[in-house]
């Protein structure tokens, strides 16, 4: 059995269709990715999902229940682990009093473990917390329970580099225990690290659900160059460089040259490197591509 399912999912405000029709599965078992550009449609589907919102048409099923039946939706909370995009913790609060207050609307049965691993600053204030701190509260808050589900929206928000690893390390370890994931991110590198499948979502719409890898194969690396001497552009001219921009040098005799340029690449990195491999390279960099630039390549504000 699925464990969410959504079927014809939509929410018209009148001026926005904040979900259009949304129809895809999320398997049990899989961590599967939700991704778009900011106001896309990602978390106003996780708010139908969870009930926050009730669906204007079509419906959507959480571990068996549907969405639109109150009561059944409360018991399938119980098994769902869930965090916000922003976290609505009493800023008045200690750590340690939102721990417990959650603890006793759903149990605690992994906060010691969690709390070694997370170690939110539990006898201070919450609003005394840094985003990443608030962050990491909210990633014990949804645990603790040990639920079978957990829907996370932008889950690494705030949280520094090595804190951003230590939490896909538990991820991925919670699936392997049988833990289902969905979670939503406009970042690439997190799709890259965690996710089994992937729904990309424009404007309300899903635009396709498909494996990770076949994202990832088509979205392709942004890199930039800074070279000592004027490189003929000829030598751009290869098989999955998009999007090129150059600049300079001024001198006019140097027509069809640049210095610096940036532009995105979908082919062979190697072949790559090799074409730039005799000329004098101040500094090149070569980065995930912006997602945003993945949905205007691949899929077209037209087509989202």
């Amino acid at each position: 059995m699925a464990a969410i399912e959504l079927e014809g999912l939509t929410k018209d405000y009148g001026e926005v269709l904040a979900a259009d029709e949304l129809a895809f599965d999320v398997e049990a078992g899989e961590i599967f990715g939700y991704l778009g550009p900011n106001g896309a449609g990602k978390t106003t589907t996780i708010r139908l999902l969870l009930g926050f919102i009730s669906p204007t048409a079509g419906t959507a099923r959480v571990l068996g229940h549907d969405v639109r039946d109150r009561s059944g939706l409360i018991e399938a909370k119980r098994r769902i682990g869930y965090l916000s995009d922003e976290p609505g913790f009493d800023e008045r609060a200690t750590g340690a009093e939102v721990l417990d207050l959650h603890a006793s609307v759903k149990g605690d049965d992994r906060r010691a473990e969690l709390l070694e691993l997370f170690s939110p600053p539990l006898d201070r204030p919450v609003r005394e917390y840094s985003s990443g701190n608030v962050q990491k509260l909210g990633l014990v808050t949804t645990f603790m329970h040990d639920p079978d589900l957990v829907v996370l929206d932008e889950p690494t928000s705030g949280l520094d580099p090595l804190m951003k690893q230590r939490f896909a390390e538990f991820l991925r370890a919670e699936n392997e225990r049988g833990v289902t994931v969905f979670f939503s991110s406009h970042v690439l590198s997190e799709v890259r690290r965690l996710c089994d499948r992937v729904g990309i979502v424009r404007q309300g719409r899903l635009v396709t659900v498909e494996p990770v890898e076949t994202l990832l194969t088509r979205s392709g690396k942004a890199v930039r160059l800074h070279s000592a001497t004027p490189i003929p552009t000829a030598v751009l001219d290869l098989e999955g460089v998009h999007d090129l921009e150059t600049s300079g040098p001024d001198d006019p005799d140097s027509t069809g040259t640049f210095t610096e340029c940036a532009f995105t690449f979908t082919g062979d990195i190697n072949a790559l490197l090799e074409a730039l491999s005799t000329h004098d390279l101040l500094d090149c960099s070569i980065e995930e591509a912006p997602l945003e630039d993945v949905f205007l390549r691949f899929y077209g504000a037209d087509d989202a």
